[in-house]
Parts: C-alpha cells; structure tokens; sequence
C-alpha cells in the first residue's frame, strides 16, 4: 500500500490544534506526520505554508513547543521535523538531535540543505538513529541522483517540479524515476504540487504522496470552526490515500 505524509505547521492555529490535529490525520491514514517548524523565511514553500508559519512565530512559537507536541503524539504516528537549517544550526544541531531522539522524533526534512552540506548532518543522525530525508529534483543528473541516493534513509523525497510548494505546475518525472530506482532500493515519495485532484496521477511510479498546503488551507480557512477543521482535514486525507491506492 502507498504511503501517505501529511505536514502540519507546529503552533498555528495553537500547539492544541497541532496536537488534536496530528492524531485525527493517523486516524484517517495518514502514515507518517511532517511536524512543521515555522520559519520566517520558508523558501521552498509557497504562499500557503509561509502565512501559517508567519501567524505562528506571531503567536508566539517556540521550538519547544515542537518537541512538547513531539512527546505527545510520536507513539501514535511516526514524526519528523520538517524545517529550514536555520532553527536547527542557531540551537545547535546536536542538542537538536538530542531532543529528537528523546521525544520519539525518527527524523528530520531541511530543504533548503544541499546534499553536499548535509553529510555531516546526516552521519550524526545516523549516530542517534534518526534519518536525514534525502531530495531529488527534476533537474538532477543521473550521476548526481546516484550520489544523493546511495546512502538515502526512509525515504527519499522527489520534488514534483521545479519551484516552491502549492504552484500545481507538473513534469514528466518517468526518467528522474528510473534512474533513482537504478540507483538505489529506498522507497520514493512525491511532493509538492500533490492534492485530492492530482495525487493518483502523481502516485504513479512511487511509493507514497506528501501534502502540506492543501491540509494548510483547510487550516488557514476561517470560516470553519476548530472541529470542522480537523474533520476536513480527515476526510483529505481519506480521500486522497484511497485516490494513490486505487
């Protein structure tokens, strides 16, 4: 069965909702949650996930807050830190992996660090146990995906397409697909661009989905109270786990 990774932003609209939110996505089928760190600069996100990262560090976020909510739900769903190199290196990266390692966290997604920098990252994730989620663009070459993806942990994450997060724009993936399974046996996951209209489409040819702006809009929407919230949000998740394994 396909995999379903679902992101949630830490702290918006509160650590509560965060929390509540995280374990109705398991109970609809999400497999694995992104637990979001807000960033002020997000740049591989779109429009969406950079105003619920903004309205976070508004009210107020803090990285403890992340590893509170951490403690809470990691025996539930399986959790990564999905954040930008920035949180994570100004409060000292081994002190970070420390308290993932505590809190039940199995890993960390840092999209805006290239392969090159990230191995030292990622031996000391390695150390502790955790996985540092490798990436694979469109634009990589066949000699380039082989280094990134040799050593890939968990997953590796396939970027849809050239760009930032929620844009909907779509390539022809068939050869970037191929020259990763030539190269290595890790399980691909697609994101960016993946809703309840394109994930059966995108599934094709990978192993799972991940979904961030289209659980974020449900979150941004201010005209559904906190419970219509979570229960939209469950029922994408139901839909679209059963669209990729149709």
């Amino acid at each position: 069965m396909k995999k379903l990774v679902a992101y949630i932003t830490t702290g918006y609209p509160d650590i509560d909702f965060t929390e509540d939110a995280a374990l109705a996505l398991k109970e609809a089928g999400v497999d694995i949650l992104e637990l979001g760190i807000p960033f002020s600069d997000p740049v591989a996100d779109g429009e969406t996930i950079e105003r619920a990262n903004l309205l976070s560090l508004e009210n107020g976020f803090r990285f403890s807050d992340a590893i509170a909510v951490s403690k809470k739900i990691s025996n539930h769903i399986e959790t990564l830190w999905m954040g930008y190199l920035n949180p994570f290196y100004h409060r000292g990266f081994d002190k970070t992996v420390q308290d993932a390692k505590e809190c039940g966290v199995s890993g960390f997604i840092i999209p805006d660090l290239p392969y090159e920098e990230s191995l030292e990252y990622a031996k000391k994730c390695e150390e502790n146990d955790l996985s540092l989620i490798s990436f694979v663009a469109p634009t990589d070459s066949k000699e380039r995906i082989e280094r990134i993806t040799k050593d890939a942990k968990k997953f590796i994450y396939l970027v849809a397409y050239a760009g930032i997060t929620g844009s909907g724009a779509d390539e022809d993936l068939s050869t970037v697909i191929r020259h990763i399974r030539e190269a290595s046996d890790t399980d691909i996951y697609i994101g960016f661009g993946v809703n309840a209209k394109t994930a059966k489409a995108k599934a094709k040819n990978v192993d799972g989905v991940i979904v961030g702006s289209a659980f974020i809009s449900i979150m941004l929407d201010n005209e559904l109270d906190y419970n219509e919230k979570i229960a939209q949000m469950q029922e994408l998740a139901r839909v679209i786990k059963d669209e990729i394994n149709a």
